[in-house]
């Protein structure tokens, strides 16, 4: 099923849902900034899903992809609502939660608030607080370009000059997850890449340090980059997904 969600916020946004048999746990995947739901990891995830008999969802978070906006009149926040709610009327059951990158730092804040919603959670290339340590890298010249004009431009090694807008910046303030407690009741899975330039390893070893859960592993593989998409880390993903769901 693919089709359009509207929120209670105004917002539309586009999704695919793939039912599954009810034997085993679904998964929800959240992608990352400037990414969408039709991205390298979420498709294969949803071929493997079909194979498998598990249901999915995937979709696009506002301003990114077919969903309305555009990225930088959102933030933090509004994904977290959004996501919350699209997740709630379109996964119904246990599910296991798949981030990648911000869609990580999403993921997190969603297991934290109710753990006992989730079968799993497996973060890919996590970035939880990058607007933090965004702004603690900032020179002056894009400090003063934050506060007069609302937003910064950085060059993306993936296509298009990023936008990073103010709004981002401090939703990200509201929404942190190392100032915090972060107890993680459910299998967690975190999978790094060691060659990842856009999130450091130590920010995974750090993030792996301030969780708390009976079942937590990091993984950091040696050759991976932030994409995380070569045929062998897909099938990580895989094999986490299925690690989580069996415990």
């Amino acid at each position: 099923m693919s089709g359009h969600f509207q929120t209670r916020g105004g917002r539309r946004l586009a999704f695919d849902r793939l039912d599954g048999g009810g034997a085993l746990p679904g998964v929800v995947f959240i992608h990352g900034f400037r990414s969408d739901r039709n991205g390298t990891k979420a498709l294969d995830l949803e071929e493997w899903c079909r194979e498998t008999g598990r249901g999915m969802l995937r979709f696009d978070l506002a301003g990114h992809g077919e969903s309305d906006g555009a990225v930088e009149d959102f933030g933090i926040t509004d994904w977290l609502d959004d996501a919350r709610e699209i997740i709630d009327a379109q996964a119904l059951g246990p599910q296991v939660l798949v981030g990648s990158s911000l869609g990580g730092w999403l993921a997190l804040l969603l297991a934290r608030e109710d753990p006992r919603r989730w079968a799993g959670l497996v973060t890919i290339a996590a970035a939880p607080d990058f607007t933090r340590r965004m702004q603690q890298e900032m020179g002056e010249e894009e400090r003063a370009a934050l506060a007069e004009q609302g937003r910064i431009t950085r060059p993306s090694a993936y296509g298009e000059d990023y936008v990073f807008s103010h709004r981002l910046f401090e939703q990200g303030e509201d929404n942190r997850i190392f100032d915090a407690p972060l107890l993680l009741t459910m299998p967690v899975r975190m999978l790094q890449g060691k060659a990842d330039q856009e999130v450091p390893p130590s920010e995974a070893t750090a993030l792996r340090d301030h969780a708390e859960g009976p079942d937590i592993e990091l993984t950091i593989v040696e050759d991976a980059d932030h994409r995380f998409s070569q045929p062998e880390h897909l099938q990580m993903i895989r094999a986490a997904i299925e690690d989580v769901s069996i415990r």
